[in-house]
């Protein structure tokens, strides 16, 4: 679904490594909600090896799942969430992230920044979002 490749920046953001998979990015946006991205940078490495696509996702052990996003804390629901949310992934017929389960404002812009590169368009309130956003006014050719 990525219709441009989002500019590594000096910043380093947690969803970086992922540029060119939506629904990695916006796993990386589910699991950065009410934690670090210190935490989050520890669990996504073996998720993404148990789990590399929504459609895997969609079929995951919950108890492995859970077990697995328990250093995060709210395990048992960022578990259900991220199942769910990767069952509207695919089966649904989304227009923007924030229509998906489990994605809210600092989803769906990442998902515009990163993924769709509307960044123009998109207002963000946090703080890591504003610095790539800044930075992207700053080096775009175009801005």
């Amino acid at each position: 679904m990525t219709v441009w490749s989002a500019p590594q920046s000096p910043f380093d953001l947690v969803q970086e490594p992922y540029f060119g998979d939506d629904w990695k990015i916006l796993v990386c946006c589910q699991l950065l909600n009410m934690t670090t991205h210190v935490q989050v940078r520890k669990v996504l490495p073996a998720l993404f090896e148990t789990w590399p696509t929504a459609q895997a996702m969609t079929g995951a052990d919950k108890d492995n799942l859970r077990e697995m996003l328990k250093p995060l804390g709210l395990s048992n629901k960022r578990s259900a969430a991220l199942i769910r949310f990767s069952g509207e992934y695919l089966q649904s017929e989304w227009k923007t992230a924030k229509d998906l389960y489990g994605i809210g404002k600092y989803g769906d812009d990442a998902w515009h920044i990163f993924c769709v590169g509307d960044w123009r368009d998109v207002e963000p309130n946090d703080q890591a979002l504003n610095k790539y956003h800044d930075w992207l006014w700053e080096t775009a050719e175009d801005a």
